[in-house]
Parts: structure tokens; C-alpha cells; sequence
């Protein structure tokens, strides 16, 4: 496959690049919002697109146990089962089943493991877990890694950087179709040395992308950062970096600063069936008595449709009502946010403003 990625300006770390995949283009730095069970929760396809969202999220885990390959590949696709016709990435499922323990059986071919649905036992090598990726037609698949909790023991570490080698070089190999670029993960917890080591190995592989596994698993938020500019210095400037698992402002703005070009998180959803807000300057909880009669947007930054149409003293009415609209508005604002921060992100870099937006983003935060 050609490279997917072209890389247009950098400004200190941060970068600003393309991504050209089988349904669209995407720019970079950007967020995709998790559609875990081939669905944003509580947001319509349209709604997800009207929020500036390039790229979303589905999970093989979920998805290989419902509905299974069969009824997707008769839908005739993920893409068109789902109605998103925009890119999409699935996640192969290993963190899912590596948090899993008390269900799983690990060794050097794969891992089995009981559905937590129905306590069915299912196989995934790298192998299988590939060709259903691409049996559903997604843009971008993710090789099954193994992924360890944090604090974890030197030998736990070392163990997870050697399977998650051998089964991406397992992955290459099973790659067949020339819609779904592959993208390798990289294991070693904080410990710069296998943190080389991973980078090193998966990267002569020559895989079209490379994610950054194993972080926001337990560490501090420094660490993360630290771990983070450390791992995309080692990736090559010329392939998309990935961070897995980051959805506040806060981190994503980090995560660009680190060199960072795609993140997701169930994080601004999660919030937004929690009446939880994300602005641009912090967050709050929409159901406080403060804002019974508070009729100002939920952010007063944000021209999304929410906040031009609504007011907090209505969204806090919705959440104490119990009404299914204030989760469907702020999940849809929240998403809104991050997507407008990563729109933001790429012009300032294109303008070689990169610190002072940075410095601005971060300083309005509580």
C-alpha cells in the first residue's frame, strides 16, 4: 500500500498532516469519537458529521461478538451498516480482552476468552483478527497487541513488547486488502529502553501507521505526557502517530504539543450521558443547582448548534427530568469541543502559532 500520510507543516513538535484512506480524507491533528458497537452512543451518523467529525472508532471485540462477521458482511460492510460513509478505525479488541484477566488465556499463538455477554469462548490470533477488520471493509485496523495495567513488573513489560512484535510481524503477513491500512501498536509501559525496543521492531515491519499502546492505563497525567514525546520521537516523521485512549482537552492538547497526530476516547461521550460539560475553560456538572437558572450556552466559546440553540438552565432541566434529549445534546456538544479544538490546532500550526495556542488552550482550563 502507498503511504497513506503526508505530512504539510510542523511548528516545534506538533504537526500538520493528511491522511488520504478508502472512504475520505482526513486532516490531522484529529479526534475520533468512539463508536464502540458501530455506534456514537446517542448521536445520529449525520449529528457525528455535522459535529466535524473525520474519522470514528468501532471495536472488533465488540463487534466479532455482536452481531458477528456474517450479519456485517451481508449489510455489505461496516460502513454500510452503520450509515457512516466517512473513514472508520477498529481497534483489534486487545485491550478489551487484556482487561479481561479473569477471562482470558494467553499464549504465543493467541488468547482465548469468555464473552462477557454470555460467557461463550471465542480465539482471536493475529491472524483472525486481521482478516474480520478487513472483512468488514474499515479504513484502518489495528494488530492485536498485548497491553499491560500499569504499574506492571520489568518482566510483565518485557513479555508484552515480545508478543506484540511477533504478532505484528504476524499481522503484516496476513494482510491482504488493499482498502485497510494497518497500523502497528507500540508496548513497553514507561520503560524508555523497551519503549525503544517496541519502536524499533514493529517499525522495520513498515507498516502504514503507528499507534502508541499501553498508556492512560493507570500511570500520572506527567507521565503520560512524558511517555507520549518520548514514544513519537522514536516513530518516523513520514507515518501517522496515534495515541490510544485520550479524550480531555487537556491530554489532546498535550498530545499534539508531543508530536501526536490522532487520538480517541470514549471520554466526551461518556461525559455527555453523565451531564458532564467540556468547555474551554474546564468542566462542570450541568445538573448543579447553579445552573437551574443559568441562561447563558453551555460554552460561551462554542458556536456549536447546542450552544447557539440552548441554554445551561435547559440542559440542566433535561438531566434533572431524566429526558433522553440532554444526554443526545451534550454528547453532541462535547464531541463538538474537540473537534473544533483540532481544527484549531491544525490552523495554528499552519501558522507557526503553535505555543501561543497551546499556552492559550491550556491556561483557560480549571
Amino acid at each position: 500500500m502507498p503511504n497513506v500520510f503526508s505530512l504539510q507543516a510542523t511548528d516545534g513538535g506538533a504537526r500538520r498532516g493528511t491522511l488520504r484512506l478508502s472512504h475520505g480524507i482526513v486532516e490531522t491533528p484529529t479526534f475520533m469519537p468512539v463508536g464502540t458497537a458501530a455506534t456514537v452512543k446517542a448521536l445520529t451518523p449525520d449529528e457525528v458529521r455535522s459535529a466535524h467529525s473525520q474519522i470514528i472508532l468501532a471495536n472488533t471485540y465488540h463487534l466479532w461478538l455482536r452481531p458477528g462477521r456474517d450479519t456485517i458482511v451481508a449489510a455489505g460492510g461496516l460502513h454500510r451498516f452503520m450509515a457512516w460513509d466517512g473513514p472508520i478505525l477498529t481497534d483489534s479488541g486487545g485491550f478489551q480482552v487484556f482487561s479481561l484477566q479473569e477471562r482470558r488465556k494467553l499464549d504465543d499463538d493467541g488468547v482465548t476468552f469468555a464473552s462477557h455477554i454470555d460467557g461463550s469462548t471465542h480465539r482471536f490470533t493475529p491472524e483472525s483478527v486481521i482478516a474480520f477488520q478487513e472483512a468488514l471493509g474499515v479504513d484502518i485496523a489495528m494488530v492485536l497487541d498485548v497491553c499491560v495495567k500499569l504499574p506492571a513488573s520489568p518482566d510483565d513489560l518485557a513479555e508484552s513488547v515480545r508478543m506484540t512484535t511477533a504478532w505484528a510481524r504476524r499481522s503484516h503477513q496476513a494482510w491482504r486488502s488493499e482498502q485497510t491500512a494497518v497500523f502497528a501498536i507500540m508496548q513497553g509501559g514507561l520503560d524508555p529502553g523497551l519503549r525503544e525496543r517496541s519502536a524499533h521492531e514493529i517499525v522495520e515491519l513498515n507498516f502504514p501507521g503507528y499507534a502508541i499502546g499501553g498508556l492512560s492505563v493507570g500511570e500520572t497525567r506527567d507521565e503520560m505526557y512524558l511517555a507520549a514525546r518520548t514514544c513519537a520521537a522514536l516513530l518516523p516523521a513520514e507515518k501517522p502517530r496515534y495515541l490510544m485512549g485520550v479524550g480531555t482537552v487537556r491530554d489532546v492538547i498535550m498530545a499534539v504539543d508531543c508530536g501526536i497526530d490522532m487520538f480517541d476516547c470514549v471520554y466526551p461521550t461518556r461525559c455527555g450521558r453523565n451531564a458532564r460539560a467540556m468547555t474551554r475553560n474546564g468542566e462542570y456538572n450541568i445538573r448543579n443547582a447553579a445552573y437551574a437558572r443559568d441562561f447563558s450556552p453551555v460554552d460561551p466559546q462554542c458556536d456549536c448548534y447546542v450552544c447557539t440553540t440552548y441554554t445551561r438552565a435547559y440542559l440542566s432541566h433535561l438531566f434533572r427530568s431524566n429526558e433522553m434529549l440532554g444526554p443526545r445534546l451534550l454528547s453532541y456538544h462535547n464531541v463538538y469541543v474537540l473537534n473544533d479544538l483540532m481544527r484549531s490546532a491544525r490552523e495554528a500550526i499552519e501558522r507557526k502559532k503553535w505555543p501561543a495556542y497551546r499556552d492559550g488552550a491550556l491556561s483557560g482550563l480549571d
